[in-house]
């Protein structure tokens, strides 16, 4: 072997690692991604990933629709398209963002490969090395992600029950501002958050959009779950009152079907047009074919009720874990969301989720540690559990697992802290211990 393709003692084995561009350092495994293969083992119950539940969407609208496309319009379907997007599925995207009060034209909406691209798009089109994002904490785990990947400095906002707090991000901005850093965009999902699962008042809303418009800082508004709300909508979005000061992001991905990855930017024009330029650079164009295919089932089958079905679909879930979490896990603290697909779950200080995860996969449980959802660190003693994908008697099997798992890390802390700790995880230990399992 040449000296050149032999690795130096305590370097990294990839021959090209110092041929790497600086910004590669921002790409790491995502936790969420990293726990797929484990997860998808059918003897494991995964309240990780946010899969959506496609078994509740009939195949045979979908096959039909996928019929229609090739027999009518196979040669466009098959062929390179427009970079914004095939006009078609852009007017069916304004039906759908008009039943949340957003209107535009054809020409605002941009078309992209799952609303995933979007945000890869804006912070490409934004981001210098160094530029501060603003962002919930916790926020997405795809979009820290790629805001590393750009070599963003993600600066995280508290939010509570209530959603990102006003008063939060004025002192973030006040302290940014001071250091002399720019503030590029505020990014935020204000429906159904993933991770925390709260939403985000009409009255927050509002002062947000204020204190961003006389900043001079934009905001993108990260909309997956709107329209899957369980008992009443959401308020609505930030974009239907402002339109030059919010890039809105939509995706089909959880009212139809993630495998077609089509998603969407609604943008103001001068935005708009660079996004465009930079799908075209990235990708050339969106799949001509999953477009088509949408704006087929989108036109043909009744898609309303089949969000009202994905609806039932998710509140019987959520209900189910809510349940088991007051029954098995009553003194600790976890959101009730009113829609989406997620429930946020805080442990005591002195547990760590991400350390706990190796003894929940041996108890045949899996859930996505809180450190995921933060870009400083943090979230140690947090969880997101997800009742999207598991059936109910999956998800109540799930919940019993991860008591066990919860206890006996405790007893793991008590057997070997003699002192000082010891008497904290004494005094609030006080869960319930689960039956056995009989599944």
């Amino acid at each position: 072997m040449s000296s050149q393709t032999t690795p130096n003692p305590g370097t990294n084995l990839d021959p090209w690692y110092d041929n790497y561009a600086d910004r590669a350092a921002g790409l790491s495994v995502s936790e969420v991604r990293a726990l797929f293969a484990v997860a998808s083992r059918p003897e494991v119950v995964s309240l990780a990933g946010g899969m959506p539940a496609v078994s509740a969407l009939p195949q045979d609208l979908v096959v039909t629709a996928m019929n229609r496309v090739m027999r009518d319009e196979g040669s466009i379907a098959l062929q390179y398209g427009s970079g914004q997007g095939v006009p078609r599925l852009r007017e069916h995207i304004l039906e759908v963002m008009a039943m949340e009060g957003i209107r535009g034209s054809v020409d605002d909406v941009v078309v992209t490969t799952g609303s995933q691209q979007a945000l890869d798009l804006i912070t490409k089109l934004f981001i210098n090395p160094g530029d501060v994002i603003l962002a919930e904490a916790p926020s997405y785990v795809g979009a820290i992600g790629v805001f590393r990947s750009y070599q963003a400095d993600i600066q995280h906002v508290l939010m509570d029950d209530d959603g990102l707090i006003p008063d939060a991000l004025r002192e973030a901005i006040t302290r940014e501002k001071s250091l002399g850093k720019s503030i590029k965009f505020l990014y935020t999902i204000p429906n159904f958050h993933n991770p925390a699962g709260v939403t985000l008042t009409a009255a927050r809303r509002t002062e947000i959009l204020q204190i961003c418009r006389s900043e001079g800082i934009l905001v993108l508004e990260d909309n997956p779950y709107g329209l899957l709300y369980f008992d009443e909508a959401p308020p609505v979005p930030m974009r239907s009152t402002e339109d030059e000061g919010v890039v809105y992001l939509g995706s089909f991905s959880k009212t139809f079907a993630p495998g077609f990855r089509v998603g969407w930017a609604i943008a103001p024009h001068a935005i708009r047009e660079k996004l465009v330029l930079a799908a075209e650079s990235a990708i050339l164009c969106p799949s001509a074919f999953s477009q088509l295919v949408i704006s087929e089932y989108l036109e043909t089958a009744d898609w309303r009720a089949q969000v009202n079905t994905f609806r039932g679909v998710y509140e019987e879930r959520k209900n189910t874990m809510v349940a088991a979490l007051k029954e098995y896990l009553p003194d600790l603290h976890h959101t009730n969301p009113n829609g989406g697909f997620y429930v946020w779950l805080t442990l005591p200080d002195f547990l760590d989720t991400k350390q706990m995860l190796p003894r929940a996969v041996k108890e045949l449980v899996a859930y996505t540690p809180g450190t995921a959802f933060y870009a400083d660190g943090g979230g140690r003693n947090k969880m997101r559990l997800s009742f999207c994908y598991p059936t109910p008697e999956q998800i109540r099997v799930g919940i019993r697992r991860l008591t066990t798992v919860i206890n006996g890390e405790i007893d793991l802390l008590e057997t070997f802290h003699e002192t000082g700790p010891l008497q904290t995880i004494r005094s609030t230990r006080s869960f319930s211990a689960p039956p056995p399992d009989m599944d």
